[in-house]
């Protein structure tokens, strides 16, 4: 199985010329690889809470899909060993950027092979959210002052795996 290539190769927002169409017409990507993430809303979306911790981005970067699963897993791991169902965590960006590579084969017979830079389009080999300054890219909803030193923790460590140096804020909710 092929690795993947590492994550500062595809990090830089690039022009979304990656359409994807029910009309085949107006598609560009024929084929779009299957989502790794499994979920997007975890915890209890149904209670009230009184505070909002999130994680908000300082630069404009694209983020792969399976650094936003990484960052996911292990922060409602934190938050679901510490607070139990007592929170609703949320990832806020949706991986919708196919990424492409135009494979250049290398050794012996290669120039049977490749066509260099002549049909470059490339094929699809994963998906990315692209993410600008300011965005929220998670968010956790708890409920007492103790909640939010454990929601901070919990995002401080997923901000370990993403590709950008993101700030977490701590808001109070609104009463609606």
């Amino acid at each position: 199985m092929a690795r993947l290539r590492k994550g500062v190769a595809y990090r830089r927002i690039e022009r979304p010329y990656t359409r994807k169409s029910k009309y085949n017409q107006y598609s560009f990507i024929k084929g779009v690889p299957h989502l790794k993430i499994s979920r997007f809303v975890m915890g209890n979306p149904n209670a009230e809470y009184k505070y909002v911790v999130r994680l908000v981005s300082d630069k404009d970067v694209q983020v792969r899909q399976e650094a936003l699963e990484s960052a996911r897993k292990t922060a409602n791991k934190k938050l679901e060993k510490a607070l139990g169902k007592n929170y609703f965590f949320r990832i806020r960006k949706y991986p919708h950027h196919v990424l492409r590579e135009n494979p250049l084969a290398t050794g012996a017979g290669a120039d049977r092979l490749s066509t260099g830079m002549k049909l470059s389009f490339g094929k699809p080999i994963g998906i990315a959210a692209q993410v600008f300054k300011g965005d929220i890219v998670m968010e956790v909803f708890v409920n007492n002052e103790q909640a939010v030193n454990i929601a901070r923790e919990a995002l401080r460590i997923a901000k370990h795996k993403m590709p950008f140096s993101g700030r977490i804020v701590m808001e109070k909710v609104l009463a609606s």
